[in-house]
């Protein structure tokens, strides 16, 4: 993994040391609500596996959120999926959308040909600033994902193609 910059932030793989505000972001309720057990995810930011790449994004030095990529490297079918989460107090203020469209860029760069992304179908807020990089709805998928009190919520699958980035 290597360093990736974007207008006005950094994309640097995660390391051992972000550990603590990581966790920290992720355990925000407005986070959390999205992501679920901030334990949990946090822990599974330092799993090693092919294709995935755990990103701190920083902001003028300071962690302010995470985005990570998995990669699906079959020739026949290379391309990657998106996850992003930034800090409540980051909102509003583009840093998403520049780390979106930053890692957006360099995957493209490296072969991949379509990026897909998939917030519940209730995170407006989420699915504006996808919207505003290039990402344009797929489908509905119906009780997608288990929400942090147990009960299940649509997911709305997005995707993005070369050519198309915003």
């Amino acid at each position: 993994m290597t360093t990736i910059h974007g207008d006005r932030v950094v994309l640097r793989p995660v390391a051992a040391g972000d550990r603590a505000r990581l966790r920290e972001i992720l355990a925000t309720p407005e986070v959390a609500r999205w992501w679920g057990d901030p334990d949990q995810e946090t822990e599974g930011l330092y799993t090693v596996e092919d294709g995935y790449s755990p990103y701190a994004i920083e902001l003028d030095g300071e962690v302010v959120g995470l985005i990570q990529s998995c990669e699906e490297l079959d020739p026949q079918y290379k391309h990657a999926g998106i996850d992003i989460s930034v800090h409540p107090d980051f909102h509003g203020r583009g840093v998403g959308t520049d780390a979106l469209r930053t890692l957006a860029r360099h995957l493209l760069d490296n072969g991949h040909h379509r990026l897909t992304i998939d917030p519940a179908a209730a995170n407006e807020t989420a699915i504006r600033v996808y919207t505003k990089v290039g990402f344009r709805p797929v489908g509905l998928m119906r009780n997608y994902e288990r929400a942090p009190d147990g009960t299940w919520h649509d997911g709305l699958l997005m995707d993005l193609l070369a050519g198309e980035l915003g």
